[in-house]
């Protein structure tokens, strides 16, 4: 009888009572989850996340003492040692930071409105070690802050960065950019699921990212999405 595999362990951050009791009751329900910790602030987010070691870490961008922007770069930006899977729940129709809380380390982001199937798919996605940017999010990314993710310049180094790609690979980019998942990419592009996970590891390779979420920030900073351009 073969073991089965050690539960996710995941640290609640959110300051909201009431959104921080749904959330624990949703996963803890699961029987490949375990809640091992809550905070209700960014300081108390990162203690518990050095203490407890948690495998997934959801947060919220609106807390007190530190925000989740700042805990989260603690916790998964370029000067930690170890990165944290954090998958920022939010609700991004009044938050104004999202795109800081991207270049900040996020592994993924979900509307705190989403199903609770959503959630628990989220985390599972998270603790393997990939990236979740919803298309609604993404939509919504680019409506608060086009104008941020645009180059000053059509010779940004952005764009410079994008000559390493060839066109499929651009064009596997810019449906990244889009939110569409792989199955969505290799469904548009008439490829298997598996040579679409080969495209995206090479590009992520070639531009030097850690996963789809930092793709999609690349793509937009470069100007590539948007611009109908599908090489």
């Amino acid at each position: 009888m073969s073991v089965p595999p050690p539960a996710i362990r995941v640290l609640i951050c959110e300051d909201q009572a009431l959104v921080r009791v749904g959330f624990v009751t949703i996963l803890s329900a699961q029987p490949d989850m375990e809640v091992v910790g809550e905070a209700t602030d960014g300081r108390a987010a990162i203690r518990g996340a050095q203490e407890l070691k948690p495998d997934v870490i959801v947060m919220d961008i609106r807390m007190p003492l530190l925000d989740g922007i700042e805990a989260t770069r603690h916790l998964a930006g370029p000067a930690s040692l170890s990165p944290a899977k954090i998958l920022i729940v939010t609700t991004f129709n009044v938050d104004e930071y999202v795109y800081e809380a991207l270049r900040a380390g996020a592994s993924g982001f979900l509307l705190k409105d989403a199903a609770p199937p959503e959630l628990i798919h989220a985390v599972r996605t998270v603790a393997r070690g990939e990236s979740l940017l919803a298309p609604a999010v993404t939509r919504t990314l680019i409506g608060l802050h086009a104008e941020r993710l645009r180059p000053a310049a059509p010779a940004s180094p952005d764009r410079e960065r994008l000559k390493a790609l060839t066109s499929r690979e651009h064009e596997v980019l810019l449906l990244i950019s889009e939110g569409l998942s792989n199955a969505e990419i290799a469904a548009e592009m008439v490829l298997s699921p598996e040579t679409v996970k080969t495209y995206v590891s090479r590009i992520l390779t070639k531009l030097d990212l850690r996963d789809r979420v930092q793709a999609v920030v690349l793509a937009y900073r470069a100007g590539l999405a948007g611009d109908g351009d599908r090489a």
